[in-house]
């Protein structure tokens, strides 16, 4: 099996522009998710930042991983996956695999070292794992969706892509307008109104 089929069609001169752009709209809307649930940016206290280093269950100082939360940091991370299988170069298939997944983990390692240095949620290897398999996910749609399309793989995906944006775009415009929050932010640091109620599940 080759590369391509393993990893998926790599863009073109036509596409890679277009995948490019989406890609960096999407990791804008990611890094806002993770770190500030679609909140105005703030940065936190010493005392908010905790760190669980044992995945999905319960610890001294957080509780066990909700189901929901966890799929939910697989999914956002699809796209990821998705990305890097049609932007990455062709190479054996054993070396694209292994440097997508660690672009994948780096990154989320990163976004959970960001909430901690600005204690703004809990570093949670749990997020770090799922994130993985979300990453690994998307690696591997791109991946079937070569065996089927083979040279049209490239064209066929940044077309959905683009509508996952426009749709990803207007779905968060439409929550940042309306009073529904995350009930992240310490008080007077986010603009909107937090509803008097449990915190809704949030990936990262």
């Amino acid at each position: 099996m080759t590369a391509g089929a393993v990893v998926g069609g790599r863009a073109d001169t036509r596409t890679r522009p277009w995948l490019v752009a989406l890609f960096g709209v999407y990791l804008v809307l990611l890094v806002w998710l993770v770190l500030w649930k679609l909140d105005v940016p703030w940065v936190g206290s010493g005392a908010r930042r905790t760190v669980k280093l044992v995945p999905f269950v319960a610890t001294d100082q957080n509780g066990p991983s909700k189901p929901s939360e966890v799929l939910g940091n697989v999914l956002v991370f699809v796209p990821f996956g998705v990305y890097l299988g049609l932007l990455a170069p062709r190479r054996a298939w054993w070396w694209t695999w292994a440097r997508a997944l660690g672009v994948v983990a780096l990154t989320s390692a990163a976004l959970e070292a960001a909430q901690y240095v600005l204690a703004v949620g809990s570093t949670d290897v749990s997020d770090v794992l799922a994130n993985t398999a979300g990453g690994v996910a998307g690696l591997v749609v791109v991946a079937l969706v070569r065996l089927v399309l083979r040279g049209r793989t490239a064209a066929v995906l940044t077309g959905l892509c683009a509508v996952g944006t426009a749709v990803a775009l207007l779905a968060t415009a439409a929550f940042v307008t309306s009073p529904v929050r995350y009930g992240s932010a310490p008080d007077g640091a986010g603009q909107h109104r937090q509803l008097d109620r449990p915190p809704l599940d949030a990936p990262g």
